[in-house]
């Protein structure tokens, strides 16, 4: 009787582990199926989610992974992408390197899963031809087909591409934490919608600069992330030309932050002159409305260029 329960006992054993393989077999499988790219021709794709491995679509400092790309596959090594820039879309060579890593349109892809109504794709950040296992390297981007969209889901595109309630929740967290420590830099969150500051007098204009530089393939997001503003005054107290950054509270506080210095013994003078500025100049003669993410306001931090002229 022993020894035919250990039989039947490790006849379960085997059986449990069979069944584990088997369903470990099932999830490393593209959708269970064998499609290929060539079946999906002429099926347009609508990308619906961008998010990191942790599946939130905002990161600790504020970047914003946003959904944004339209394809439509025309063949095993063909692709069309929307240009918004062309207002069209733009074939391009789709190269299959190894396992499941590919490439188009200047990036590189993993495919996660592929389907007649929807696919996932793991972007890839590769250097020297090897696959960067960093952040860059985690995030997984999901498409839906247009047909799914109107007649399964019934709904729109713009509508699936709005962030998620964890988003949400994680931004009013942040924009919390942000707010009770504006000056502490473990808690700086750049504002989706950067400060704005609008001229309430005519001795003074300010513009918002633009940070992008695509020739250092700098992203987009540079401009709210990094915001950076000229700032004119006239008839100032002197001639002055200064660069520092500021925290902008929610109620339109201005605070020196920081500023480029070589000699500790005059920065605390030199930070007077910079909060001065801000208190006698910006407090007064601008219109500040606080960034904000989602709707939410929150202290963000942004670099002041100030020019002051007597004249």
């Amino acid at each position: 009787m022993t020894s035919k329960i250990k039989v039947l006992s490790y006849l379960l054993i085997v059986f449990c582990v069979w069944l584990t393989a088997c369903s470990s077999s099932d999830k490393n499988t593209v959708n269970n199926s064998e499609l290929t790219f060539e079946d999906l021709k002429g099926i347009v794709f609508h990308e619906v989610r961008r998010e990191f491995k942790n599946g939130l679509s905002f990161n600790e400092i504020g970047f914003q992974q946003e959904p944004e790309w339209t394809l439509a596959f025309q063949a095993q090594d063909s692709v069309d992408v929307f240009s918004p820039t062309m207002n069209k879309m733009v074939g391009f060579y789709l190269h299959h390197d190894h396992k499941s890593y590919y490439n188009f349109a200047k990036e590189w892809f993993s495919v996660i899963s592929l389907a007649k109504d929807s696919i996932v794709l793991q972007r890839l950040e590769v250097q020297s031809l090897r696959v960067k296992n960093d952040v860059r390297s985690n995030v997984y981007m999901t498409f839906y087909a247009d047909n799914y969209i109107k007649n399964k889901l019934k709904t729109t595109v713009a509508e699936l591409r709005k962030p998620s309630k964890q988003d949400t929740l994680f931004v009013t967290e942040r924009a919390k934490q942000a707010n009770l420590h504006p000056l502490d830099s473990n808690y700086l969150f750049a504002a989706r919608n950067p400060v704005k500051f609008t001229a309430i007098s005519k001795n003074i204009s300010v513009e918002k600069t633009s940070t992008f530089d695509k020739a250092l393939s700098q992203s987009k997001s540079y401009a709210y992330l990094y915001p950076e503003y000229e700032v004119n005054i006239s008839k100032a107290y002197k001639e002055f030309n200064f660069a520092f950054r500021v925290i902008v509270e929610t109620s339109g506080k201005l605070t020196v932050y920081d500023f480029p210095t070589f000699d500790e013994d005059t920065e605390k003078a030199q930070r007077k002159v910079f909060q001065g500025i801000l208190d006698v100049y910006l407090a007064n003669m601008l219109k500040i409305e606080p960034g904000n993410t989602l709707g939410i306001k929150h202290a963000s931090l942004v670099t002041l260029y100030v020019k002051g002229k007597i004249e």
